[in-house]
């Protein structure tokens, strides 16, 4: 098989005889150059696999190196190598279309772990290259749809899988914020690899510290064994954080020094480890508002906020509706061994029609209902029940008024199941009968605690 060709751009001899070893140990062939004008150079008569640089350079800075590739070689990744501690050059190289970087003095672990993310990208990669193509999930309803908005996300989402700058997803409750994330992920070099999701709001403050970084036996009150923590767990994977807002603000400068050393040190233990980490963080909240409030610490705002990943609400992609409306009631369908039922125009109507405030959520829910309330094969308008807005007319309130039955009936059913569990929610969900996502979707969507 052919071998690997990078490019290595320092002005430091010692540094590219470095990069150069480092390299062929890996089976990958090197060309050298000390400054802008012999790169540019380079790169013209050649084809390259990756480039590492420099970020000062005789001639330049090696970010109008990484611009020149963004631009005119886009399906090249380079990385690029910073001073330690300099996380502002460093954010300004991946906003400029940097695949990831390396901090000075070089971790030579770490640095063959970036090369392999960055071959992995390449069409020649056997991993790549053989790996059979991904079955998309249920799940991937939430980004189904023709729409503009939804062709701009997938694209955005293509681009950013290629990077491993920290991505901040921004959007509504029930948008689909994971799933982004997930495909991202998914359809990076990092997919081989976990994907670990946390819900920040979810982590009693007490325990946080361990959670996201571990703890050996002993070091606490109840730290009967050593324990992994999330960082580790993720280790050269992603790291979703869900609702990053709820962070507590002493957690917040622990995370600060995690992402830009990319290292923890686990409760009790005097050594930090290396982690290799991808950051993908997500709130419904204005994240900018907290930070000027002084709810959120602005530096660590601008570390995971390198670009930003916007998700629709469902109400302005209206012509998706349908779509996956379609989509979810043959998965419901399915999951309960009956055939899909049709929607009949007035009830695409009204699908179209409402606002959903709870987005791709609250549609599922509504069809859920649907699918229990409709008699045959046909779903109606009268099948689908919204809750009671102001400008509804009003032969609409017997519908509200059985919509408000049934959440009374689904209150008891589930306080009952969580009292006869002693409010162990994974028993509750099994002895109701659906799985413990939606246990806690229910959860709070009927302000259980």
């Amino acid at each position: 098989m052919k071998r690997r060709l990078a490019l290595i751009v320092d002005d430091e001899p010692d540094i590219l005889e470095l990069l150069d070893i480092t390299l062929a140990r890996m089976e990958i062939d090197t060309r050298k150059a000390a400054d802008l004008r012999t790169a540019r150079d380079r790169l013209k008569t050649e084809t390259f696999d990756l480039c590492l640089t420099d970020m000062r350079l005789p001639d330049g800075n090696g970010i109008e190196l990484v611009e020149l590739i963004a631009s005119r070689y886009p399906e090249l990744p380079v990385a690029v190598i910073t001073a330690h501690g300099n996380m502002e050059t460093a954010i300004q190289a991946l906003k400029a279309g940097a695949f990831d970087f390396a901090s000075k003095p070089i971790d030579l672990q770490m640095l063959r772990q970036l090369v392999k993310s960055a071959l992995k990208l390449q069409p020649g990669d056997d991993d790549s290259a053989t790996s059979p193509p991904r079955e998309a999930s249920d799940r991937d309803t939430q980004l189904l749809g023709a729409s503009a908005a939804m062709a701009r996300i997938r694209e955005m989402i293509r681009k950013l899988a290629r990077s491993q700058a920290p991505i901040y997803i921004s959007g509504e409750s029930g948008s689909g914020k994971e799933l982004a994330a997930r495909l991202i992920h998914q359809q990076g070099p990092r997919t081989d690899a976990s994907f670990v999701a946390v819900n920040c709001g979810a982590v009693p403050p007490d325990l946080m510290e361990s959670e996201f970084f571990g703890h050996l036996k002993g070091s606490f009150t109840g730290a009967v064994a050593d324990k992994q923590g999330l960082f580790q767990a993720a280790d050269g994977g992603t790291l979703f954080l869900d609702e990053v807002a709820d962070l507590p603000l002493p957690m917040q400068v622990k995370l600060l020094r995690a992402i830009q050393e990319k290292r923890v040190r686990p409760i009790g233990s005097q050594r930090e480890q290396a982690v290799d980490v991808r950051i993908i963080s997500a709130t419904h909240m204005d994240l900018a508002e907290r930070v000027e409030t002084g709810q959120f610490r602005q530096d660590l705002f601008y570390r995971i906020n390198v670009i930003e990943l916007k998700i629709p609400p469902l109400r302005e992609r209206r012509e998706d509706i349908v779509q996956l409306a379609e989509r979810m009631l043959s998965r419901i369908a399915a999951q309960n061994g009956l055939p899909p039922p049709l929607l009949r125009q007035d009830a695409r109507d009204r699908l179209i029609a409402y606002d959903y405030p709870g987005n791709v959520r609250e549609l599922e829910n509504i069809l859920e209902r649907a699918v229990t309330l409709c008699e045959g094969e046909r779903i109606g308008a009268a099948d689908i029940l919204l809750p009671q807005r102001a400008t509804d007319p009003p032969e609409c309130q017997p519908e509200q008024q059985l919509e408000t039955y049934l959440e009374r009936v689904e209150r008891e059913a589930i306080t009952q199941a969580l009292e006869a569990t002693h409010w162990n929610r994974t028993a509750a969900a099994k002895k109701l009968g659906i799985s413990f996502r939606q246990l806690r979707y229910r959860l709070a969507k009927l302000g259980i605690e």
